[in-house]
């Protein structure tokens, strides 16, 4: 290495550079700045000023690492123009001022070995995310059924007429055993308190121009008959045409109500009628002698326990059963006279308990057109002098009250009418 570096081709400066021991360049200018007092570990003949250090150089042969001294300046101006001279020929940019190659930001070197040998690198590997896209239009997809799902329900519970006319024809639908309690509609019991509200409303609503009442029922308690009729009643009187339209069965209590409307219709085979009213009682007293139950009872009066299933009446507790039946049978049938124009001892001859088909109730007077529901609707139409009515549906059962609701509010019905069917006094109907 003795003489003029400069002079130095190409291929000697690779050697140089390929050198495995040979000092880094930003070590050597810290050491001609700020480290005056380098030491130098070197296996070498000469004794001159300069090292020289053979190719030759294996890494058996020199296991020593090598800290350079700080080099001469001349030395360091030569190796400055070899390194401009060498990034010139790379094509790497150079900077003019400090005659430097200018590199590119690196990222931070790896970490080297006792031997000075960078680690094989150990970055993780990239895991490809896996792709939403299936689940996000499956979401999107949920939402728009429950959207569509929704706007039907509306859509039918308009009838298909989310633009309502301003002449409605209200229904109210009459279903099951009629009873007094509130209870949910379309689970076999027909709520007094519902259907009169129903009837109230209706005819709060100015757009209302008739009502129509369908009744699918056998009867049920002689109150909820007498309390619905006298709401009939008034709806009628009021200028509100009422239409009855029959279904499978429209008697006793169920024909109570009709009779004050403005016009019944029924089906041929409708089973109406059964005017009349009965209070039944049990008595089993030979069962519980047999299984050996008595019962000791205190009473303010003769009749208190009137009905106890565990004797028979006496005679004057029948005598008096009787007398109050008279009397609720002599309200029924003169609601049924006064409503169908009829005299009393017409009713009367009609009136023993008997089921008539709905053709042969026409025929007694007891019915005015035989057709159905929609034969019904277009007569209510025509009585309020309406073409063209938008019907809609007071207390029609939901779907979704019958999907979801229906166990829960059943139980609830069941408790609620317990006195009706289980009434230690009977029931009147």
């Amino acid at each position: 290495m003795n003489g003029d570096n400069t002079e130095k081709n190409t291929d000697d400066d690779s050697e140089y550079h390929l050198y495995p021991y040979s000092y880094d360049e930003n070590e050597s200018h810290d050491t001609q700045t700020g480290n005056d007092e380098a030491h130098v570990s070197v296996v070498s003949e000469n004794t001159d000023n300069e090292i020289e250090a053979s190719d030759e150089i294996t890494e058996e042969d020199s296991p020593v690492m090598i800290e350079t001294a700080e080099p001469v300046q001349g030395e360091v101006e030569t190796q400055a123009e070899e390194n401009t001279s060498n990034d010139i020929a790379s094509g790497e940019p150079v900077d003019t001022a400090s005659e430097t190659p200018i590199k590119e930001e690196k990222a931070e070197p790896k970490p080297q070995t006792e031997t000075g040998y960078n680690e094989p690198s150990r970055e993780t590997p990239v895991v490809k995310k896996k792709s939403r896209k299936w689940q996000y239009i499956a979401i999107v997809l949920a939402l728009l059924f429950i959207i569509g799902a929704s706007f039907a329900a509306i859509y039918q519970s308009f009838n298909g007429d989310l633009y309502s006319s301003s002449d409605k024809i209200a229904v109210i639908y009459v279903e099951g055993t009629m009873v007094t309690s509130s209870v949910p509609g379309g689970l076999g019991y027909a709520s007094s308190e519902v259907i009169s509200d129903n009837i109230r409303k209706a005819l709060r609503d100015e757009d209302v121009k008739a009502i129509v009442l369908r009744i699918n029922s056998g009867g049920g308690s002689s109150t909820a008959g007498e309390e619905v009729y006298v709401e009939v009643k008034k709806a009628s009187e009021s200028g509100v045409p009422v239409v009855i339209s029959m279904g499978s069965t429209a008697a006793s209590a169920a024909y109570h109500i009709s009779a004050p409307a403005d016009l019944i219709v029924a089906n041929p085979s409708t089973m109406t009628g059964s005017i009349g009213t009965i209070w039944q009682f049990q008595n089993l007293s030979e069962y519980y002698e047999k299984e050996g139950i008595e019962y000791y009872i205190v009473k303010s009066g003769e009749f208190k326990d009137m009905g106890n299933a565990a004797r028979g009446l006496s005679d004057d507790e029948k005598e008096y059963a009787n007398k109050v039946v008279a009397e609720v049978y002599s309200n029924f049938v003169a609601d049924v006279a006064e409503g169908r124009d009829m005299s009393i001892s017409e009713v009367k001859s009609l009136a023993d308990g008997r089921i008539y088909t709905g053709r042969e109730a026409k025929e007694l007077g007891l019915v005015d057109e035989l057709g159905n529901f929609y034969d019904a609707l277009d007569m209510a139409g025509q009585l309020a002098g309406i073409d063209d009515p938008t019907i809609i549906y007071m207390n029609k059962p939901s779907l979704s009250s019958l999907l979801f609701g229906s166990e829960a509010d059943a139980h609830e019905t069941a408790e609620l009418v317990y006195y009706y069917e289980d009434s230690p006094f009977g029931y009147l109907t």
